[in-house]
């Protein structure tokens, strides 16, 4: 299956891994252009605009992957996939608070490679659908649905699109317990289905952001062994 053309920026200082990325990509269609060093990657990101970011945490140069996300995301909203030889929680929750989409852990197979690459592509050009409500109250909180918007006792919190795409799945089935599988088909795609500690580690630092209490969360609450559910009050009761 031919991909349409997409343009994919790898950023890594392993020419071996660069080389392995470009095969299999343009194999498949995709337009692949590399840079070893952070302050270059932001540079082509600007000038070239490609279609997603595939950015190595570890780079031999002054700045590292997490640093070039974030300036990235100053000017860019751009698909984020992070290279990393491990995927520990911190360095998974450190990535998202940059504006990460996505974490491929090395080695990686090219079967692997082309599945992550077009699920992002996939859940980031288009996300809107059909919204039984584009505003939702919960408690303190508001979601702004149409405008990407969340407000929390008035104030607006910043959420990446994976976050704000798991609050919107969660929101529009407020009062319904989702899955663990619904949810991680729904957000990021069937390729995912079987990462359960994935959205474990989102669920945790959407809490972070919206919870009074994060370790004692009454709006996205668990229902062990099942999935979550976004727990609403109805306003006149």
């Amino acid at each position: 299956m031919k991909s349409e053309e997409h343009t994919v920026l790898v950023v890594d200082d392993e020419p071996k891994l660069i080389r392995l990325v470009r095969e299999v990509l343009t194999a498949t269609g995709f337009k692949v252009f590399s840079a070893a060093r952070g302050s270059q990657a932001i540079e082509l990101v600007a000038t070239e605009q490609p279609d997603l970011l595939l950015l190595d945490i570890v780079l031999a140069d002054d700045i590292d992957g997490y640093e070039v996300a974030r300036r990235v995301r100053e000017f860019s909203d751009l698909p984020i996939v992070m290279l990393t030889a491990k995927a520990r929680e911190s360095e998974m929750l450190r990535g998202f608070d940059v504006g990460a989409d996505d974490y491929l852990t090395k080695p990686f197979s090219s079967k692997e490679l082309l599945a992550r690459v077009r699920a992002v592509l996939k859940r980031t050009r288009h996300t809107t659908g059909e919204l039984v409500d584009s505003q939702v109250v919960c408690g303190s909180l508001e979601i702004d649905i149409a405008r990407h918007r969340v407000l929390r006792e008035g104030e607006e919190v910043h959420l990446t699109r994976t976050e704000f795409s798991l609050l919107r799945e969660l929101a529009t089935h407020r009062n319904k317990v989702l899955t663990h599988q619904q949810l991680l088909s729904a957000v990021w795609g069937d390729e995912y289905l079987n990462d359960l500690e994935y959205l474990r580690a989102y669920v945790r630092y959407l809490r972070k952001k919206l919870e009074t209490t994060p370790s004692d969360p009454r709006l996205i609450t668990t229902i062990q062994g099942v999935g979550y559910m976004l727990e609403c009050q109805d306003p006149e009761t």
